[in-house]
């Protein structure tokens, strides 16, 4: 045993928010403790909207979710389900919210916590032990692998998507699946403008993709204008073009796009699902800072970033394509400094560059 923890733990409260992709890039961490742990209960909390990507996770007892903006019924629910139930509590993300969980969860706490600074000293003051956060230069399951040290915990680095068993009703449900048919995913819409590439450039792309044999299955959420931009490139794809979006869970996508030829996506949770499934991965990157955010590749098992900050790279089955400009990455949200406004590097990104990455990870052209 380390000095923080004085024997093993029999609970964990692990806190992941806000997105979906912060909450698949914290799976090897939870599955580094249920290994090292593996007769503990371990709970994860997360934000509603994100706790679909938990989904079969054998490392996990229980998913709690909670709203992005609780009231002060659902905070106090809240705080009589976690006050003082836990061994070991750990926050991976350094907001005040995370860490208040922990402050109720567990009288032992290991976080991640702002830079060093008189602001946030008192993070550090009530936390048993923590890691600086790096929002530049070190990776989201790097990031989140470093607490393990604090535990002297060896680390895992495989995602773990959201599983789904019932594969006969996906398969019945969905046609092109049962036939077996060879097709490529394609995610068109990120939640914020700015990561969004071009109509244009997506219906070109998608004939190309046809005319290689692979038929299109377009995904998306539930939300209205998300679907409405779908279906209207959808109007303009090959017929046989299957529009699934806002109809099957996160656990079937994975199973879905796991079957697939070719996902290509926007940097979106989406797309580090699709990387989690270890398929052939093109994802669109403009103004993130990939050795940040790119998705994790399949096998992948380093301390060292994956990827650097600039240029189209490949490692494992991700190829990330990279918008041009001087100022890429910037990590500003947009042109306009919005998450609405456009992106001048992703605009500007040619379907050339795209069809070229297709024929690398496809077809194995340089």
């Amino acid at each position: 045993m380390t000095k923080i923890l004085s024997s093993k733990p029999q609970r964990i409260l692990v806190i992941v928010v806000p997105y979906l992709g912060d909450v698949l890039l914290a799976t090897p961490l939870i599955h580094s403790l249920k290994c090292a742990y593996p007769e503990a209960k371990l709970d994860v909390l997360v934000f509603k909207a994100s706790a679909a990507m938990l989904e079969g996770n054998a490392d996990i007892d229980q998913v709690i979710s909670v709203p992005n903006r609780p009231s002060a019924a659902e905070n106090w629910a809240l705080i009589k389900r976690i006050f003082r139930r836990y061994d070991l509590a750990m926050a991976l993300q350094t907001g005040d919210r995370a860490f208040w969980y922990t402050l109720i969860a567990s009288s032992i706490r290991v976080n991640a916590v702002p830079p060093k600074g008189a602001k946030t000293a008192w993070k550090r003051f009530f936390t048993k032990a923590s890691v600086a956060f790096d929002d530049e230069h070190t990776h989201t399951v790097l990031q989140n692998l470093k607490l393990l040290e604090c535990l002297a915990i060896a680390p895992c680095f495989e995602l773990v998507p959201p599983i789904n068993d019932n594969h006969d009703a996906i398969q019945q449900h969905f046609a092109f699946l049962k036939e077996q048919d060879q097709y490529a995913v394609l995610h068109l819409h990120p939640q914020w403008t700015y990561k969004r590439w071009t109509e244009q450039g997506w219906i070109e792309i998608g004939h190309y993709l046809r005319q290689l044999g692979l038929k299109l299955v377009l995904t998306g959420s539930l939300a209205s204008d998300e679907q409405a931009y779908i279906a209207g490139i959808a109007s303009k794809l090959p017929t046989d073009t299957l529009n699934i979006t806002g109809q099957v869970s996160l656990a079937e996508l994975s199973y879905i796009i796991g079957r697939a030829k070719l996902f290509i996506g926007p940097d979106t949770g989406i797309t580090h699902l699709a990387a989690a499934t270890g398929i052939p991965v093109v994802a669109l990157f403009g103004p993130t800072n990939p050795v940040k955010w790119a998705p994790w590749p399949t096998g992948y098992a380093s301390f060292q970033n994956p990827f650097q900050k600039v240029g189209d790279q490949h490692v494992g089955n991700v190829l990330l394509v990279q918008g041009k400009g001087d100022c890429v990455p910037c990590y500003l949200e947009g042109c306009d400094r919005h998450r609405q406004s456009h992106s001048r590097c992703l605009d500007e990104l040619s379907t050339q560059q795209i069809k070229d990455a297709i024929r690398r990870v496809l077809l194995g052209i340089a």
